[in-house]
């Protein structure tokens, strides 16, 4: 059985305008909460997906700082950085990250499950995140609707 793909005029004709959804972190594992937002982002829940266009809907996470990282991933995890100059790597362990940037280490995660072509920019400024539910009150204007994780 073959996948039908929407192509030219057709495909333009399935541009909706992209909803808003609000996620809440609280006690929801970092890669389930990511895998979660990546399809959102991408549109891939809709019946109109096509892969070469950008369908997908905006995302706001609150909450980040209630997290859940299981196993020992507070403790073992670590994210690296480099400056480009000879001895530049730089490790920190997601214990000490996730006090001061739990949202950053959400939007690692959720970008690095989104496809790595020229539609990731757009789709990674789709997603906002805010480490309290009160980042929330700054969309209220486009009346995002709550989705479970």
């Amino acid at each position: 059985m073959r996948t039908y793909v929407a192509k030219g005029a057709e495909a333009e004709a399935l541009k909706i305008g992209a909803d808003w959804f609000v996620v809440d972190a609280t006690d929801v594992v970092l890669g389930r909460l990511a895998t979660k937002v990546a399809r959102m982002l991408m549109g891939k829940d809709k019946a109109t997906f096509t892969p070469y266009l950008d369908s997908g809907d905006h995302v706001v996470v609150i909450n980040a700082d209630k997290m859940k990282m299981t196993g020992n991933k507070v403790e073992q995890k670590i994210y690296y950085s480099h400056s480009g100059y000879p001895g530049g790597l730089k490790e920190v362990p997601a214990k000490r990250l996730r006090p001061i940037k739990a949202d950053w280490m959400i939007r690692e995660a959720v970008l690095g499950m989104l496809p790595k072509n020229k539609l990731r920019a757009r789709r990674a400024k789709k997603l906002r995140i805010y480490r309290d539910a009160a980042g929330l009150a700054r969309h209220a204007g486009q009346k995002p609707q709550a989705v479970a994780v």
